[in-house]
């Protein structure tokens, strides 16, 4: 009563995530590319991913990453609003599930140690866990571990931000046969959950899908989290 939550998508006294604020979500469906889930006029797979195929089997973002879901991702990741992971994952569950991926293990794109112990947490594990818990799949917290710390993907190329995670990750735990979902917060080029899933293979998973909770789209020139 003294101290009331307050929206982390509008800022509004009363709850974690509004129902004004979950109604202005934006679902990213409808004509994808099948392979990195890039809006297109037709499902197909886009011209990048035929010239260059991401490594992951499969990428779809939840939203777009704008208005109050990237108001929400920036308190959850900045102001140590670690709640929002619930609110954001129990909006999620549907979407997720009418995906209908063969999912048996669900893993965090992991922090760098630097990163980890000036946040103290890491952001995607809070919205992860969750959604693991509520689709009755497997959560590994450390199925991947970060074998290099890598600069902020902000500003950079799409050549640059594959350059800057490639090889950057190893897995943390055998997956053999394993089908395994890449949760992170924010795609834009893909680069970071494509570098996730050779880390993955090399332990044996089956098939690696990536979803995140947004993407920066290209309009949005490239800017990310």
């Amino acid at each position: 009563m003294l101290f009331p939550p307050s929206c982390g998508g509008c800022g509004k006294s009363g709850s974690r995530w509004c129902v004004e604020c979950q109604g202005l979500v934006k679902i990213l469906n409808g004509n994808l590319c099948e392979v990195c889930g890039l809006p297109l006029f037709q499902a197909e797979i886009c011209d990048e991913c035929r010239a260059d195929r991401p490594h992951f089997h499969a990428l779809r973002a939840w939203t777009v990453f704008e208005g109050p879901v990237k108001n929400a991702l920036h308190k959850l990741k900045y102001q140590r609003d670690m709640s929002m992971g619930d609110s954001l994952a129990a909006q999620m569950v549907a979407f997720v599930r009418e995906l209908n991926w063969p999912i048996d293990v669900i893993i965090p794109v992991p922090l760098g140690k630097q990163r980890l112990r000036e946040r103290g947490y890491n952001q995607v594990g809070m919205i992860a866990k969750p959604l693991a818990l509520a689709l009755e799949v497997q959560y590994v917290s450390k199925g991947l571990i970060r074998s290099k710390e890598t600069r902020s993907q902000v500003g950079l190329s799409k050549l640059e931000r594959r350059e800057n995670v490639k090889e950057a990750f190893q897995a943390g735990a055998r997956m053999n046969g394993k089908n395994i979902l890449v949760i992170d917060d924010v795609s834009t080029t893909g680069s970071t959950l494509s570098s996730s899933a050779v880390a993955l293979y090399s332990f044996g998973a089956k098939n690696v899908y990536a979803l995140t909770v947004a993407r920066a789209l290209p309009h949005h020139g490239l800017q990310h989290a």
